[in-house]
C-alpha cells in the first residue's frame, strides 16, 4: 500500500514527536493565557525547518467552528518547534523563547502592524500624486506620465527604508519587554544559545542575509539589549486610553447632542414645516454640532466591539477550558 504524500507544506516538514512535549504544552497554554493570547493551543509539534514562523516558531491555527466565530471564538492551534532545538534546550529557555513568539505574534496581529502599512501606502501614493501633477504641469505630455515612474523609486525606496527602521525598532522593543520580565541576563543567554543553534545566524546563504537586512541580527538584539536602551517599562503612549465605561459615555454623549440638536433645531426654524431651507448660521452650526454628535456615538459604539469581544472571549476561555 503506497502512502500518499500530505498536501499542505505543514504537514510535510512534521517530525516525531518529543518527551519534553506535555511540558512544553503546559507551559505554553500558561503564557497564551497570561498573555490573552486569541488561540488554545491542543498540541506541540516538531518540524524540519529553518526559514518561516515568528521567533523561531510557528503558530497554525486549527480551522473549526471557533475559528468561524472571529474575535468572540478561541480557535485551537498547533504550535510547531523546529527539529534543530528538540533536546537542546531547558524548560526554562523555552519559558523566554515562547513568550518572545507569543509577544511577536500578538504584536504583529495588532492595529500597529496596519498602521505602518497604511502610512507606507499613503507616503507612496502621496508621492506619486504629488510628482504626477509636478510632472505634468512642468513637463507636460507625452513625457511627463512617463517620468513619473522612475522619479518615483525614490519615495518608494524611503518608504521602504522608513519600513524597515520601524519593524528593527519594534524588535529591539520586544525583546526589551521579555527582559523587563525574566531579566537582561537570562534573555541574553538564551539569544546567544540561539545564535550557536540557529543555522540562519552565520548568513551563508543569499536569503539569510536579505532577511538579516529586514530584522535585526541575533548579536545586533544581544548588543540593544546590553545597551539597556528599550529595557524597562514600556513608554506611555501619547494617546490616552479609554476604557469601557468612557466608550459608554462618548455614545451617550454622542446621542445626546444629535437628539438635542434636533430638537432645538426644530423648535427655532421649523415652526411646523415639513422642509426647511438652512440659511443662517445658527442653523449650520446645529447641523454641524449635530453631525458631530452623530459620528462620535457611532464611532463610539464601533470602538467597543473589540472590547466587548474580548471580554467575552476571556469569559469563554475560563469557561470551557477552566484556566
Amino acid at each position: 500500500m503506497v502512502k500518499l504524500r500530505p498536501l499542505r507544506w505543514y504537514d510535510r516538514i512534521k517530525t516525531g514527536p518529543s518527551p519534553e512535549d506535555d511540558a512544553l504544552l503546559q507551559l505554553t497554554r500558561e503564557i497564551a493565557v497570561r498573555l490573552d493570547s486569541r488561540f488554545w493551543y491542543r498540541q506541540i509539534v516538531w518540524g524540519r525547518f529553518v526559514r518561516g514562523g515568528v521567533g523561531w516558531m510557528i503558530t497554525m491555527p486549527v480551522i473549526s467552528r471557533e475559528f468561524w466565530l472571529g474575535p468572540l471564538g478561541i480557535p485551537l492551534a498547533e504550535l510547531m518547534f523546529p527539529e534543530y532545538l528538540k533536546g537542546k534546550l531547558s524548560l526554562d529557555d523555552w519559558r523566554i523563547l515562547i513568550d518572545m513568539h507569543l509577544l511577536r505574534l500578538k504584536a504583529f496581529n495588532s492595529g500597529r502592524m496596519s498602521r505602518l502599512l497604511g502610512v507606507m501606502a499613503l507616503m507612496i501614493l502621496g508621492a506619486f500624486a504629488t510628482l504626477l501633477i509636478l510632472f505634468y504641469i512642468f513637463v507636460g505630455r507625452p513625457w511627463g506620465p512617463i517620468l513619473v515612474f522612475p522619479a518615483s523609486s525614490a519615495a518608494i525606496l524611503l518608504s521602504l527604508l522608513w519600513v524597515r527602521r520601524s519593524l528593527r525598532t519594534w524588535e529591539f522593543e520586544l525583546d526589551g519587554n521579555a527582559a523587563s520580565q525574566f531579566g537582561t541576563e537570562q534573555v541574553t543567554l538564551v539569544l546567544e544559545k540561539m545564535q550557536g543553534l540557529d543555522p540562519r545566524a552565520t548568513l551563508s546563504s543569499l536569503a539569510d542575509r536579505f532577511s538579516a537586512f529586514w530584522s535585526p541580527s541575533i548579536s545586533k538584539r544581544m548588543e540593544e539589549l546590553r545597551d539597556q536602551r528599550f529595557v524597562g517599562p514600556p513608554r506611555p503612549s501619547r494617546m490616552p486610553k479609554i476604557g469601557f465605561r468612557g466608550r459608554a459615555i462618548i455614545i451617550v454623549l454622542g446621542v445626546a447632542i444629535f437628539w438635542g440638536s434636533g430638537v432645538i433645531a426644530g423648535n427655532l426654524h421649523v415652526r411646523g414645516q415639513e422642509t426647511i431651507a438652512c440659511v443662517t448660521n445658527t442653523c449650520a452650526a446645529l447641523v454641524v454640532i449635530a453631525a458631530v454628535g452623530y459620528w462620535s456615538a457611532i464611532l463610539g459604539a464601533l470602538s467597543m466591539v473589540p472590547v466587548v469581544a474580548r471580554r467575552v472571549r476571556q469569559a469563554r476561555r475560563k469557561k470551557k477550558y477552566q484556566v
